[in-house]
C-alpha cells in the first residue's frame, strides 16, 4: 500500500505529461479571439502627421503583423510577408513594435515593404493591449473588426496554405 500512492500519483502526472505532448507549442490561446479588434491611434512611419486607426480598415479582411528590426525570426518571416503582398490576396498591415523610425524605415527599404502601412508602438502599450508575447506575432481581422486568428512566431508557408490563406479566403467570401 505504501507504494500504490506514489505509484498513482506518478501515473497521474505522466497522464498529462502524455497528454501535454499532443498540443501545439506554438498556439497561444488569444482573449481577442472572436472580440472587437482593440482601439489605438498610432503614427504611421514616414508620414508625419498622419495616425492609423484600426477602425480605417472597417469592411476588409486584414492582417495585422507585430514586427521589429531587432527581431531575428521577424526577419525569417519577412520575404513570405513581402511574397504575400505581391499577390495582393490581403491588406497586410504592420505594427513595429519598440523601434526607432530610422532603423525600421532603412529594414523596410533593405528586406522589402510588404505593409499597406506601418503603425509606430515605440512605447510598446498597443502590443500589450493585443496580448503581445513576442514579435512577431500576425492577427487576422475580419470585415466588421473581429479578431479572428493570432499566430504567434514566424509564419512558416505551411501556416500560410494551411491556416491564414484558407481562413482569409472564407472571411472574405463571408457577407
Amino acid at each position: 500500500m505504501k507504494f500504490a500512492l506514489p505509484l498513482i500519483v506518478c501515473v497521474i502526472i505522466g497522464t498529462f505529461l502524455y497528454k501535454g505532448l499532443a498540443n501545439d507549442p506554438s498556439y497561444i490561446a488569444s482573449p481577442l479571439i472572436g472580440k472587437p479588434a482593440p482601439s489605438f491611434s498610432l503614427p504611421v512611419l514616414g508620414e508625419d502627421g498622419n495616425d492609423f486607426t484600426p477602425e480605417q480598415m472597417k469592411g476588409k479582411v486584414w492582417m495585422l503583423n507585430i514586427w521589429a528590426t531587432w527581431c531575428a525570426s521577424c526577419r525569417v518571416e519577412h520575404p513570405l510577408l513581402v511574397d504575400l503582398a505581391r499577390q495582393g490576396i490581403v491588406d497586410i498591415v504592420g505594427l513595429n513594435y519598440k523601434d526607432k523610425d530610422d532603423l525600421a524605415t532603412q529594414w523596410l527599404n533593405d528586406l522589402g515593404d510588404p505593409y499597406v502601412l506601418t503603425a509606430v508602438d515605440q512605447s510598446g502599450r498597443i502590443g500589450i493591449d493585443w496580448g503581445f508575447y513576442g514579435a512577431p506575432e500576425t492577427f487576422v481581422i475580419d470585415k466588421a473588426g473581429i479578431v479572428r486568428y493570432k499566430h504567434v512566431g514566424p509564419i512558416a508557408p505551411a501556416d500560410l496554405q494551411n491556416t491564414l490563406l484558407p481562413l482569409v479566403a472564407e472571411l472574405k467570401a463571408a457577407s
